[in-house]
């Protein structure tokens, strides 16, 4: 009897949780259409890319990519983009792509004319061997807006790190530009 009445108490639960498990999915999943479906996603042919250097200190430079908005609409930015440095004159990725600084995904609303900010660091090449970083000119950056396949060339030319394994470019999620 003490057993059955345990395993009544214990369905009884998990009966509840269930219930309140689905009903926090179900209103999480109707929300979301909503919200993305007012503003949509910016694209790439939304955007227009550009850097700004900002400081430098031992061995890194600093400084911000922007996207502005260049549509006639409003639309959204979110997260972490795609960063690396090209090089060769033809567009070829120089060495590791930038590493994500690990920091809160934010929704940006782009009004048109308006910018978001992802801050960059960039290690310097030369605080590496020679043999090991393998030093190579570099273009500019390969800036990819979040969740695009799509890509822009924005000029900053500086020396990378043909080495893969040598990681020179880090970056945030995009924010709004204050």
């Amino acid at each position: 009897m003490v057993r059955s009445a345990w395993h009544r108490t214990l369905l009884a639960l998990l009966g509840v949780c269930a219930v309140a498990l689905v009903g926090t999915l179900h209103q999480g999943v109707a929300a979301a259409p909503a919200r993305s479906a007012s503003v949509p996603e910016c694209r790439n042919a939304d955007l227009h890319a550009d850097y700004r250097p900002r400081d430098a200190a031992a061995g890194h430079r600093y400084g911000v990519v922007r996207l502005r908005n260049t549509s006639d609409r409003s639309c959204v930015v979110q997260g972490y983009g795609g960063l690396s440095y090209v090089g060769g004159g033809d567009g070829t990725q120089v060495g590791a792509a930038a590493d994500r600084e690990v920091r809160p995904v934010r929704r940006v609303v782009l009004a048109p004319g308006d910018r978001a900010r992802s801050t960059v660091a960039e290690t310097s090449a030369a605080s590496y061997p020679r043999s090991v970083c393998r030093p190579t000119p570099v273009d500019g950056f390969r800036v990819y807006a979040p969740d695009a396949t799509r890509s822009q060339l924005v000029v900053h030319p500086t020396t990378g790190c043909r080495n893969a394994a040598v990681h020179l470019l880090s970056h945030t999620p995009y924010r709004a530009l204050r």
